[in-house]
Order: structure tokens, then C-alpha cells, then sequence
């Protein structure tokens, strides 16, 4: 039987082997480390045996796949440890989630800070006590008789909800057995940094109809200072969080009035649209030509376009003169009509169209989040019509503007390519050309990348750009989607070289995606001090005493004059005072004057990279200050 390992290597086995031998079988601390496999690209538990010829890759708790194992065993732990302290106590669902895991519970009362002390103490009891992890199976009637004899109602409902024919698994660890699909670690010693981390409520099975039960949510890492290292990352997040730092800078507002539908702020809109120009300038010099498209269309359009069918529910609709309309959650079908209002021929293409459009969708209120997740937001969408020939070269310049825009804010990024979900139009020929040519662009452009089956949008797969910010938490914002689905519902048309008419390929593509969820990033990206291009106010000006407030005003009117955002701060207040207020409000510059600065016609300088500067003239400040603008430089 033949292996075939990461890279290519062969290993040959004369009988079934497990995937944990096959660890082995290339090394002992390989084993040691090892979470799961992926057999034929399908995760699998260690445990599991191959019996026939296999591609197979060792998954540790640096891969994804062996993420999920370790956590979901942390999950299983902590059940454990519950039903070992508070054995009334019934259990629900605990999976493993991004960063951590969660378990649900059914008991009289919401779990105390103090018992999660407690709870965590007895999981890192549970690790030492290096219980043995096994896994078996049942037919679905004796998996019920199992569970009903445990007096677990919510394992039974969902035994009870899988095919009569289902064989189903149980994972046992000493006293504990678990309903479960795995895969899992072999023993419980290896998830030694444990940390449970808050407890909230949750609908059993998400519906509100159903009872309320405690969530426990919880992380775990296989050394201790990986675990120091995500909490301190927490914290550092909650002191970025741009919900507070929005208000502290008198960016944004979140109002009851609105919930989900944020208020820019004087300083936010400046913030914004210091974006947007730099969005403009960018797509100006990429050949895009800018277009606006209505809010609010006709069933008819989202009927044509598709979204009436696969994304009604996330809609807003409405009648006007007794006919229904629906407010856009995207910008694509207004641009298919503007596409629509000339004829064209091939030597038009590519066109590209781009668009801040103001869009709504209606998400529910328990997942909204401040400026990332809302109900309405604008959106710098792009859409590129093109010949199949120009599909790699459009998408390598995208690409290269994405790449551009993030190396600009200092971000780093790995890129996915997500392939056809299971709800989705078109035929199987449209979405393998349409695959094909967004995997060549990427490999002909030696660019590294990840598959991610079946998350592409309805009408075509999609590249999505995944951000790491300054403390290494990842968003997903860039996108490009290759559509060969909505020309053909739009009939659009241009024509070819030989005089037929043919339908043209579509991109969409985003770069921040939505502005305001970009505009939170950047807040705690940067905790708020922004580069001095991006930066609200760029310079602010403090009299010493009221006696210097006509040369504070020059200084100011000054800076004014250059295109330099300047505020002046004439409060009778200590000088002390309003230069930690200015500090506090991360302004990158302040410059103070009093009686020495006015007599040498200079001014004291203080920045927010060197701190005090000393006496300079203004006017070598606004060299550099309007150097550090034009070019964009991060502090």
C-alpha cells in the first residue's frame, strides 16, 4: 500500500495503518505533536485507519485541521469537568470555534465567575490525569437507549434527528462519554494551557423558541506561552476596540435610534473621505472609469439578477406605486444596467466600472458589532467586463491594486480561493472556466494560496483577501469574484473581432470591501494614531496663555493655507493639561507657542514618533509635514 506524504515522499506499508503510525512512521516528535490527518484531503481522527493507497498530510496544532482537534478534545474536557462539579448539569453541543471552543449547558442557574475558576482547575486536572481517549460506535436505536440511560435530552434529540440507518460515534475519556463526529486527540495530557474565558447565554439550537442555556467559552494551546501570548493579544484588543476609541475620538456614534446604521462624525467623514480620495486617485490611475446607481429597484431587476431567489431574506423591501421594490444589498445589477445603456464592441474591453454604493442588508441584532458588522455600509465595488482572453491579466491587476492598498497600511495577507457552494446558478462548464482562470492568474503570478471548498458566492467563485493586523488577529476584506452567471441573466453582449455578438466575463472585486468595517479595522490597527496623511487632525496648536493667541492663530492659518488639517486649542487650561489632551487624542503634531517661539518667530514642536522636538521654524515644519502626506508614510 503506498502513502503519498506532503511533497511528494511515497512510504509503503504492507497492511492497514493508522494515521497515527503513518506519524510514526516519519518521526517520533512528528507523532508527538500530531492532531489529525487529512486523508485524501478529508480530515480524519489519528485513529483512523487507511487501507488503501492515500494521499496523507500530518495535521499539528499549527495547521487548521489540527486546531479544530485539539480544541474540540478542550471542549470535551470541559464537559468532563462539568459533569464532574455539577453532575445536574446536562450537556449540550461544543464544537471548537476560531481562537478557542465553546459548550453549552442546560442548568437552573448561569455559571459564576468563580465556578469557572473552578471548571479550569479540574480541566487541567483532567490533562494530568493523561486520560485515554476512545472512540466507538453504535446503531442510532442504541445510541438513543445510551444517551436516555445518561439522562441527556439535548444528545438524544439530536441522535434522534439522523437516519434511521446512521451508525453513530461516541468519543469516551475515563468517567465521560461524548456524542461526537471527532476527530480527537488520542489523550487528554496534551491540552495543557487551558483557559475559560466568559459565559453567556445561547438559544439551544439558535432559535429563540427553544430554552435558554449557558455558554462556556474557552481557549487552549499546547505550551503555556502561547496561551500568554493570545491573552495579552486580548487584551491589547480590548484596549484597541474601535467602539471605544470611536467615541474617545469623536469618529462615529452607534445610537439607539439606528441600531446597526452608524453616524459619522465631522472627524469620522473627514477620515472617510481621505479614503475615498485616496480610493479615487488609485482607480483613476488603473484605468476605472466611477459611476452611481440607485438605492432602491425593482423586483424585476433582483428577480433577473438572482438575489430575489438566494438572498431575499437578507433584503429590504418595500411597494411603491403598488409594485415591490427591494433597497440594494449590493451594487452588481445597477452596474449590469449601466453596461446596458451602449453597444460595444471588443475594443472597448476591458471596462472597467468602479462604484462607492451606499448598500442594506438586514442582519439580526445580536451580530451586529459596531463599525463590523451593520445594516447598511458603502461598499468601493469594481465591475471589470472582459473577453475570456483578458480574464488572467484583469485579475493580475487587481490583484497588484490589493496588494498596493494593504502594503500601504502596513498589513500582511494570505489569500483563499473559494470554489462552488452548494446553492448556486449556472453550469458546470461556466464555473470550471471561471475556477480555472482565477487559479491561473494566482499560480501564474507565484502567488500562495489556500482552497476553501464550496464558499464561493452563488454566481461564481471568489479570491478573498485575509488581513493580519498589527496584533495578529486576521479580516477578511478584499475580494475578487469571477461571474459568468450574470452577463448571461443580463444578456449583455459585446462584439468580437468577427463581427458576432458574444457575452462578456464580469470581476466583481472590493478592496476595502465595506469602508465603515475598513475604517474600524484601521481604528484598532492603529489604536487609533493614524498616519499623518490619514489623521483627522494633523496638527494642533496650544497657546501657552491667551496672550499668545493671535500668534497661535497665524501658526494655524498657516498650516491652514498648505492644506494642513489644523485645530487650535484656546481653552484657558494648564499647558500640561491640554498637551495629554492632544496626546490623548493621538494627534500626530503639536506645537505649542508662547513668548520665546513668538519673539524668534518659531515654534516648539512636538511629535507623536520623537516627542519633544525643541524650536523649529514653521515653515521647515511644513515641508516635512506635507512630505510625510504626500508620501503616505506609516509612522
Amino acid at each position: 500500500m503506498k502513502i503519498t506524504l506532503k511533497g511528494g515522499v511515497v512510504k509503503e506499508f504492507d497492511n492497514a495503518v493508522s494515521v497515527l503510525d503513518i506519524a510514526k512512521s516519519i518521526s517520533e516528535g512528528l507523532a508527538r505533536n500530531a492532531c489529525a490527518g487529512l486523508v485524501n484531503g478529508e480530515v480524519k481522527d489519528l485513529r483512523y485507519v487507511v487501507e488503501e493507497d492515500a494521499e496523507v498530510a500530518i495535521c499539528t496544532f499549527e495547521d487548521e485541521a489540527g486546531k479544530i482537534a485539539f480544541r474540540h478534545t478542550a471542549s470535551h474536557m470541559l464537559a468532563q469537568a462539568v459533569k464532574r462539579l455539577y453532575p445536574e448539569a446536562k450537556i449540550a453541543i461544543g464544537p471548537a470555534i476560531a481562537d478557542g471552543f465553546y459548550y453549552d449547558f442546560d442548568r437552573e442557574k448561569a455559571f459564576t465567575q468563580e465556578e469557572l475558576e473552578a471548571l479550569e482547575a479540574e480541566m487541567k486536572k483532567i490533562a494530568k490525569e493523561d486520560i485515554a481517549i476512545e472512540r466507538f460506535e453504535l446503531p442510532r436505536a442504541e445510541a438513543i437507549k445510551y444517551m436516555e440511560d445518561r439522562n441527556e435530552p439535548y444528545k438524544v434529540e439530536l441522535i434522534q434527528d439522523l437516519p434511521e440507518d446512521a451508525v453513530i460515534s461516541f468519543y469516551k475519556q475515563g468517567d465521560f462519554t461524548d456524542l461526537c463526529a471527532g476527530p480527537h486527540l488520542m489523550s487528554t495530557k496534551t491540552v495543557k494551557a487551558i483557559k475559560l474565558t466568559s459565559v453567556a447565554g445561547a438559544y439551544w439550537r439558535g432559535s429563540e423558541k427553544n430554552k435558554m442555556l449557558s455558554r462556556i467559552y474557552g481557549t487552549a494551546y499546547p505550551k503555556a506561552s502561547e496561551l500568554e501570548a493570545y491573552l495579552n493579544m486580548i487584551e491589547e484588543a480590548k484596549k484597541r476596540d474601535h467602539r471605544k476609541l470611536g467615541k474617545e475620538l469623536k469618529l462615529f456614534a452607534l445610537l439607539d435610534e439606528g441600531p446597526g446604521f452608524p453616524f459619522f462624525l465631522p472627524k469620522g467623514m473627514v477620515l472617510k473621505n481621505t479614503l475615498l480620495e485616496y480610493w479615487r486617485q488609485i482607480h483613476k490611475e488603473a484605468g476605472y472609469v466611477e459611476i452611481s446607481t440607485p438605492i432602491i429597484l425593482n423586483r424585476e431587476l433582483w428577480y433577473r439578477s438572482g438575489h430575489w431567489e438566494h438572498y431575499k431574506d437578507n433584503m429590504y423591501t418595500t411597494i411603491i406605486d403598488e409594485e415591490d421594490y427591494a433597497v440594494k444589498p449590493m451594487n452588481c445589477p445597477g452596474g449590469m444596467l449601466v453596461y446596458k445603456q451602449d453597444m460595444h464592441s471588443y475594443r472597448d474591453l476591458p471596462m472597467r466600472v468602479a462604484e462607492i454604493g451606499l448598500v442594506h442588508r438586514h442582519e439580526k441584532s445580536g451580530a451586529l458589532h459596531g463599525l463590523m458588522r451593520v445594516r447598511c455600509f458603502n461598499q468601493d465595488d469594481a465591475h471589470i467586463f472582459m473577453t475570456e482572453e483578458q480574464i488572467k491579466d484583469e485579475i493580475s491587476g487587481v490583484i497588484s491594486l490589493i496588494d498596493g492598498v494593504y502594503k500601504l497600511f502596513g498589513f500582511k495577507y494570505h489569500i483563499e480561493l473559494s470554489t462552488r457552494p452548494e446553492d448556486s446558478m449556472g453550469s458546470d462548464e461556466a464555473w470550471e472556466i471561471a475556477t480555472n482562470g482565477l487559479q491561473n492568474a494566482l499560480d501564474e503570478n507565484g502567488i500562495e494560496y489556500t482552497i476553501n471548498e464550496g464558499d464561493g458566492a452563488f454566481y461564481g467563485p471568489k479570491i478573498d483577501f485575509h488581513l493580519e493586523d498589527s496584533i495578529g488577529r486576521t479580516w477578511q476584506c478584499g475580494t475578487i469574484q469571477l461571474d459568468m452567471q450574470m452577463p448571461e441573466r443580463f444578456e449583455l453582449e459585446y462584439t468580437a473581432a468577427d463581427g458576432t455578438k458574444k457575452r462578456p466575463v464580469m470581476i466583481h472585486r472590493v478592496c476595502f470591501g465595506s469602508i465603515e468595517r475598513f475604517i474600524g479595522i484601521l481604528i484598532e490597527h492603529f489604536a487609533g494614531q493614524f498616519p499623518v496623511w490619514l489623521s483627522p487632525v494633523q496638527v494642533k496648536v496650544l497657546p501657552i496663555s491667551e496672550k499668545f493667541a493671535d500668534y497661535a492663530n497665524s501658526v494655524a492659518a498657516a498650516l491652514d493655507a498648505e492644506g494642513i488639517r489644523v485645530e487650535t486649542d484656546h481653552r484657558a487650561e494648564k499647558i500640561g493639561y491640554k498637551i495629554r489632551e492632544a496626546r490623548n487624542e493621538r494627534v500626530p503634531y503639536i506645537i505649542v507657542v508662547g513668548e520665546k517661539d513668538q519673539e524668534a518667530n518659531m515654534v516648539s514642536l512636538r511629535s507623536r514618533k520623537n516627542g519633544e522636538e525643541g524650536q523649529v521654524a514653521l515653515a521647515d515644519f511644513i515641508v516635512r509635514i506635507k512630505e510625510e502626506i504626500a508620501t503616505k508614510v506609516l509612522d
